[in-house]
């Protein structure tokens, strides 16, 4: 099962009306209110899963994010989708008191666990917790100085609405990172994953969080998700410029980079 040419595929069969959800045709105005659904019902198990399925190695994907970030004391940061705050929490560190941080996300289950957890760890002051559609950022023009989206991209409904609306809000030299699931490099690990991904996640989804459909969602939104190249052109088309990506974990995760000059 090749993710990238899913993709395709997938946009050769929408029309102006429907939207991929997982493998599902749906109407664009749905897929919103579906994707709330899942987030709902997994937004308390949300961090022990993301442990479990990578095996904790997202803290790894997580942390080559933030040391290409470039974030520095007394920067406005964006951190979209940024649900339960693992990246929110790092940069509220390097940017310091004179700094500011916004956690945004379109899940209101998922923002109060974020903002739930930061608090508990004590995590106050330069953080603002702000509900908001990537499609249209509630902020105003040349705002940041560094959006980070990770693993939140697939999930919106126009990914070229969503990336054009991050860069009128990034400030002319700043830089958008997009951390997501992306293409397997080799063919070997594509079927392992695809084996991981649809047969033992499902079950694990149910064991934990009691909910298989949502992980199998979860699954397929990756599969349906556009691969590295794809993603990387359509950050170029919205106007982003010294576009690159970094494969990690032999593609299973792409750090995609761009700067709006």
């Amino acid at each position: 099962m090749s993710q990238g040419n899913s993709a395709v595929e997938s946009e050769s069969k929408q029309n102006d009306d429907t939207i991929d959800f997982g493998y599902k045709q749906v109407k664009k105005e749905e897929k919103v209110e579906l994707v709330a659904d899942v987030f709902n019902s997994v937004a308390q198990k949300y961090d022990i899963m993301n442990d479990l399925m990578s095996f904790g190695i997202h803290r790894i994907w997580k942390r080559f994010t933030i040391d290409a970030s470039g974030a520095r004391k007394g920067q406005k940061i964006l951190d979209l989708a940024g649900g339960t705050g693992d990246l929110a929490s790092k940069f509220s560190q390097i940017v310091g008191e004179r700094g500011q941080v916004v956690l945004a996300d379109i899940n209101h289950s998922m923002l109060n666990v974020g903002k739930e957890k930061l608090n508990n760890k004590g995590i106050i002051g330069n953080i603002n917790y702000v509900q908001a559609n990537a499609e249209a950022l509630p902020f105003p023009d040349n705002h940041f100085d560094l959006i980070t989206i990770a693993f939140g991209l697939r999930n919106v409904t126009d990914k070229s609405k969503a990336l054009a609306s991050m860069f009128r809000v990034l400030k002319p030299g700043g830089r958008l990172l997009v951390l997501e699931f992306s293409k397997p490099t080799t063919e070997s690990l594509s079927k392992l994953y695809d084996f991981y991904s649809f047969y033992v996640l499902p079950q694990m989804g149910q064991v934990v969080a009691n909910d298989s459909e949502s992980y199998k969602y979860l699954a397929e939104s990756i599969r349906m998700h556009p691969d590295q190249d794809t993603l990387e052109q359509m950050m170029v088309d919205v106007g982003f410029e010294q576009t690159t990506y970094h494969n990690m974990t032999g593609g299973i995760v792409a750090l995609h980079r761009g700067f709006k000059f």
